[in-house]
């Protein structure tokens, strides 16, 4: 099997933050981004864990957690794993919200990093475990109600619908029978590929999005005992209970942590992820209606507004002894409220979370004493037989298709050229330039004005012979009608819509697709002695 490594800086729309902290390991011992961060995502003194000021009810939490393996159908692997948890074990934690159908890529990538980091603390005489963290209390249900596959030509997106839905968490919708034309249309799409089982028993009209979603992500890392959990339930907001009742007794002294986290955050040229109002909390309730709703509140006030609804803290922190599930934390307070509940040593994320952990330190600190280090998930690209035939023919390098079908199209035209007519446009391009530089010269020697007029005059005429290159390249493409269609075909698979693929592209796509048992190659390509993003021949 093949496998490139490139620099993560190939792919496009990475902040600053990101990028800097991916770079740690050869960063000078004063680079501001250190600051920001509990460890180097390449440091592996996270797997000797933390101890935080509240640790975990190991027998309550691995009741809680086997009582919903089993109803997710998890492999002896993950119950076996439960008793790890169960007897000292330490965890290594990801999560996604649940996507339809399994979601993005990325999401696969995820739980394989972090099955990966357990599997190697563990062969290091530090026993871990792998668990996927399902965002379930999420309310946004256009972030999770649609999935992408590829057509023949083009990327199709699918959605289902949920006539229920209002605010409310999207883990307890209902699939519905509305599920079974979104399958019928994946199971055409992915050719009835084998995997197409998996998500018919997953996905049936009596699950939730949340079940669906844990029953096909342990299915298809059944082999590795990964264990998912749904946190949105009132034992496990029991346990992480604390946390939220420092978020309303301690309100104050945490927003004002925050916000100067995110001004120390700017001071160093980088900016927050996650944006910090006036009145902006670390949480959510759940109203009466069932809708859940964001909390806001002034400094140094008493109520708590979540729309029209004001609470006091009184009623917030009665509401959190009698039906915690109500109160759930944002994005923020997430990873804390997560590791309050698991003895967790270290959280695998992608760019946008491995961003926002930097504004996360002191409410680690003032919560749990210690803050969590975040390590980065494996990062790849997955690129079929065909394409990669079709990649090799016209010396197509990964890097080169991201970019457009037509600019793609056009290079290989240009190359496709014959030998003669590529050297008469190079011999005069080169000579049309080199005339120009030296009348450019000349014309500003005499007058600085002059010289503006001429530079001006001169990039018109290589615009023309620029022109003469498209049009000469046009023409080929009109005569090998096969080179806009392989053109089109690599950019669609490997930067399809303008998108990474990873981000867009469904992971059950190249589940079906795949030559290779991907679960497994993911895992154990999943070390990350490439730092960067691998491109993999499936």
């Amino acid at each position: 099997m093949s496998l490139e490594c490139y620099p993560i800086t190939v792919l496009p729309h990475l902040s600053r933050l990101f990028v800097d902290y991916t770079e740690l390991r050869t960063a000078a011992p004063d680079a501001p981004v250190r600051r920001f961060y509990a460890a180097s995502p390449f440091d592996d003194r996270w797997m000797q864990g933390r101890s935080g000021r509240l640790q975990p009810e190991r027998n309550v939490l691995v009741d809680a957690l086997t009582e919903q393996a089993k109803g997710f159908g998890c492999s002896d692997t993950t119950f076996e794993n439960l008793e790890k948890l169960r007897n000292g074990a330490r965890v290594v934690v990801t999560g996604q919200q649940v996507g339809l159908l399994g979601g993005p890529l990325l999401t696969l990538m995820k739980a394989a990093t972090a099955i990966r980091k357990a599997q190697v603390a563990s062969e290091r005489g530090v026993p871990h475990v792998p668990i996927f963290w399902m965002a379930t209390e999420d309310h946004d249900l256009d972030e999770v109600n649609q999935v992408s596959l590829l057509a023949r030509h083009s990327v199709e997106t699918l959605h289902s619908t949920f006539p229920q839905h209002r605010q409310q968490p999207v883990g307890d919708l209902v699939l519905g029978p509305q599920i079974e034309a979104v399958l019928e249309k994946a199971e055409e799409l992915l050719a009835y590929a084998p995997i197409t089982e998996l998500l018919r028993s997953s996905y049936t009209p009596q699950d939730t999005l949340a079940s669906a979603f844990a029953k096909f992500i342990a299915g298809v890392f059944a082999e590795f005992g990964l264990i998912v959990i749904d946190a949105s339930t009132r034992a496990f907001h029991q346990m992480g209970a604390p946390v939220m009742r420092a978020a309303i007794e301690d309100a104050d002294a945490l927003h004002a942590a925050v916000v100067q986290r995110n001004h120390d955050l700017a001071a160093a040229g980088y900016g927050a992820q996650v944006l910090v109002h006036d009145d902006s909390t670390l949480l959510f309730v759940v109203g009466e209606d069932g809708n859940r709703v964001a909390l806001k509140r002034a400094a140094g006030s008493n109520e708590w507004k979540a729309g029209s609804r004001v609470y006091t803290a009184e009623e917030l922190l009665a509401i959190l002894d009698a039906e915690p599930e109500r109160i759930s934390p944002n994005a923020l307070l997430r990873p804390v409220f997560q590791d309050a509940i698991l003895p967790t040593s270290a959280y695998i994320g992608g760019p946008a979370e491995i961003a926002y952990f930097a504004q996360l330190q002191p409410l680690y600190s003032a919560i749990l004493g210690v803050p969590t280090p975040i390590l980065p998930r494996l990062s790849g690209t997955l690129v079929t037989a065909p394409i990669r035939t079709v990649m090799d023919q016209h010396e197509v390098a990964f890097r080169d298709a991201l970019t457009t079908a037509d600019a793609l199209s056009q290079r290989l035209a240009a190359r496709a050229m014959p030998i003669e007519g590529k050297r008469k446009i190079a011999g005069a391009g080169n000579a049309l330039d080199a005339e120009l530089k030296e009348v450019e010269q000349w014309m500003s020697a005499m007058d600085s004005n002059l010289g503006h007029s001429a530079s001006i005059a001169a990039n018109k005429m290589r615009y023309q012979m620029n022109r003469l290159r498209r049009l000469a390249a046009n023409w080929q493409l009109e005569r090998e009608t096969f080179l806009r269609k392989h053109a089109e075909a690599m950019t669609l698979n490997l930067h399809p819509n303008g998108h990474v693929q990873e981000r867009l592209l469904a992971g059950v796509q190249f589940l079906a697709v795949s030559s290779v048992d991907l679960a497994r190659m993911l895992v154990e390509n999943a070390e990350q002695d490439c730092p960067g993003h691998r491109v993999f021949d499936i």
